[in-house]
């Protein structure tokens, strides 16, 4: 099948390309890089060498992508709005891994991310992209929005728990950390080397804009607090809740355990996960407690945000919609050391 992706230039991107490129049903035919464009991708990527010797960036407009069996759209926020109705019934499947159709609720969109929605007609036709726990809707859909790294290690620990009725649903709180290239590729001062290494802040305090979409995700009201962490890749996410029931440790581990049951990508524990344990894989790592001195149960969740927290779970999401099987051209085994 013929894939165009929009923003293969940047970090998600050039992650959609490496996985396409092991991918034995997917093959890309239009690698959309508007600022790149006409530069070769291995000038940017030297990883990509082998795989993509002689293609070359390229201006991906909605004409150019029009007649793809897949395209994957890894542009900033705010773009994929621009681009999508161009797109609507033009592309086998659309895959946006920006978090333009990920909200149900149009008026959250001024409130989180400054902007009017430029087609909210569009938010319902879009299933939301988290195999694990929305997989009905993605059989067959032809367009997905896929969530962001946040969400997914949020939505991933706390879910069952809520769906099981044993936390309560208000006053949850989400600290999560992110490695450098969640913030992607573009230069700024708070990712430069100097500014990041030996360092450790939390940013978008109280007003995140993934913060309703945790809450849509999860079913809970969140108070999220992100940060940013000096290694490359990987999300921290450390939940806690207080119990709507009395239960213990093990009764908190057997939900998770029961809810991800046979699924190939996540792996429930005891062990406190690690984010360098999951980078390079689509894996997710989770365990839970619940503490009888203070009350709280706690739900950590671990996973490389460039892989389940982006590209991975987009091409997982693609795998679905197609009918092929869910773990092709996928890895759940981390890289290590």
């Amino acid at each position: 099948m013929q894939v165009g992706i929009a923003g293969a230039s940047g970090y998600a991107g050039a992650e959609l390309l490496r996985l396409c490129a092991g991918h034995p049903d997917l093959d890309v035919g239009v690698a959309g890089g508007d600022t790149q464009a006409g530069r070769p991708i291995v000038s940017l990527y030297p990883s990509l060498a082998a795989a993509y010797p002689a293609m070359q960036f390229s201006k991906a407009g909605a004409d150019d992508l029009a007649g793809m069996d897949v395209v994957f759209l890894a542009l900033p926020h705010g773009q994929s709005q621009e681009m999508v109705p161009g797109l609507v019934g033009r592309v086998g499947l659309l895959v946006d891994l920006s978090a333009d159709f990920r909200l149900r609720d149009a008026a959250a969109y001024p409130r989180w991310y400054g902007h009017d929605h430029a087609v909210p007609e569009l938010l319902g036709a879009f299933s939301y992209g988290l195999p694990e726990l929305f997989r009905t809707a993605l059989a067959g859909a032809r367009l997905v929005a896929a969530p962001g790294c946040y969400p997914t290690a949020a939505a991933l620990a706390l879910a069952p728990l809520v769906r099981a009725g044993v936390i309560e649903t208000t006053g949850v709180i989400v600290d999560a950390a992110s490695g450098v290239s969640g913030a992607g590729r573009k230069e700024s001062h708070t990712t430069q080397f100097n500014t990041v290494d030996e360092d450790f802040t939390a940013y978008g305090l109280l007003d995140h804009r993934h913060t309703p979409e945790i809450e849509q995700a999860t079913g809970a009201q969140v108070l999220f607090t992100p940060h940013l962490a000096p290694m490359n890749r990987g999300i921290l996410a450390t939940c806690y809740a207080r119990p709507a029931a009395a239960l213990g440790t093990d009764d908190v581990l057997g939900i998770l355990s029961d809810a991800y049951r046979g699924e190939p990508f996540v792996v429930v524990g005891e062990t406190s996960p690690s984010t360098k344990a999951t980078l390079g894989s689509n894996c997710a790592h989770l365990t839970a407690r619940v503490d009888p001195r203070t009350g709280w149960v706690i739900a950590l969740c671990a996973l490389d945000n460039l892989m389940k927290g982006a590209s991975g779970q987009a091409v997982q999401c693609a795998n679905i919609a197609l009918g092929l099987p869910e773990v092709t051209g996928l890895g759940n085994a981390g890289v290590y050391p």
